[in-house]
């Protein structure tokens, strides 16, 4: 029997301030899916298994089934369900992917490939599984849970990861997103991956004033993650954990208030944790933070770094050009680095499939 479905993945914006692995927001700019299968005509298509697959997108990916991080993610989900190593896609499945996530710039970008490769593989086997074991496997791969809950749940999302014994952690043949696509996949194993426990990832979704808007200013570099995540310390002061904490527990209320008290949400956005270590990888990060308040801009409530950035991502009520165009032309001014901006809303209902 033939299918045509679209599955469509949010962006995300992690960390949120002080919400260091923890907070994070679904953005209305998707990831998709464009997929059809037909098993019942002649195979045509010259990938082991069995999937074609194509893309538009910014950047440039592999196209191999067995490298690529959706096809890879959707063919691990296959084979853990199925307990069969050699487990393929339907005959004759097309994946044509559309993707505006910029790569590597702190948008999700591997989060919502992950998320789309679960949800694809959910689809064409029928699995059946619904949003919170679909994140079971998603948490597997990608262990850092406020990108993955916010585009597979949408929304303004807290998060954690349960603990897990040693034997779960280290499940065999997880194509885990941070390697991919840097290193090429290992052969395939003899046996079949397993199937992750049950919620492993746990979440809240918090109320947001639809009024607050998300300015994503998007640097034209990019940062690794991995290079984002070195150079971190491995021990932090006390004190500045306690500065992360009191902010965090005021500023998931503050962002569902009508009016938004802009002072409050700024304050509340300061971080200890992550920003300060990160600001050498990011011209100018330290000066945009401290400088571009709600007092030098009308309608602007706060601003921090984007997931691992470089991305920028400032969260208003009204003039997001001025915002916007302040610290794109400090960028451009101080560091030679041009800019794209987006004004993003969120997108409160996550990852979806629309079947034609």
């Amino acid at each position: 029997m033939s299918r045509e479905f679209t599955i469509k993945v949010p962006a995300s914006s992690a960390n949120i301030g002080p919400g260091f692995d923890v907070l994070g927001v679904g953005l209305a700019l998707y990831l998709e899916l464009k997929v059809s299968v037909n098993p019942s005509f002649p195979s045509t298509i010259k990938d082991p298994n069995h999937c074609y697959l194509s893309y538009d997108s910014e950047g440039s990916v592999p196209l191999g089934s067995d490298e690529n991080l959706i096809t890879r993610t959707a063919l691990y989900v296959l084979r853990a369900c199925a307990r069969d190593a050699t487990a393929k896609f339907p005959e004759n499945t097309h994946v044509h992917v559309v993707n505006p996530i910029p790569l590597g710039r702190g948008l999700g970008s591997s989060g919502a490939a992950v998320v789309a490769g679960v949800m694809l593989a959910n689809e064409v086997a029928g699995l059946g599984f619904d949003k919170q074991r679909m994140l079971d496997f998603c948490l597997m791969i990608e262990r850092h849970p406020d990108n993955i809950t916010a585009a597979m749940m949408g929304g303004f999302c807290g998060s954690y990861l349960r603990d897990m014994s040693a034997e779960d952690v280290l499940l065999r043949d997880v194509p885990l997103s941070e390697v991919l696509p840097e290193k090429k996949p290992e052969p395939t194993s003899s046996v079949a991956p397993q199937e992750p426990p049950q919620d492993i990832g746990r979440h809240v979704k918090y109320h947001w004033n639809p009024a607050v808007k998300c300015i994503a200013i998007i640097p034209q570099f990019e940062v690794s993650t991995a290079s984002s995540r070195a150079v971190l310390p491995d021990s932090y002061l006390r004190a500045d954990v306690i500065f992360n904490l009191q902010r965090l527990s005021v500023l998931t209320t503050a962002l569902s208030a009508n009016p938004p008290d802009a002072k409050l949400v700024y304050a509340a956005m300061q971080d200890k944790i992550h920003q300060p270590y990160r600001a050498g990888l990011i011209p100018g990060l330290t000066e945009i933070l401290s400088s571009v308040t709600p007092e030098t801009h009308t309608g602007l409530l706060g601003i921090c770094l984007s997931g691992a950035g470089p991305t920028i991502l400032a969260l208003a009520t009204e003039g997001f050009d001025a915002i916007s165009s302040e610290i794109t032309g400090r960028f451009k001014r101080e560091n030679d680095i041009d800019c794209v901006v987006k004004v993003l809303e969120l997108a409160h209902e996550g990852a979806v499939v629309e079947y034609v």
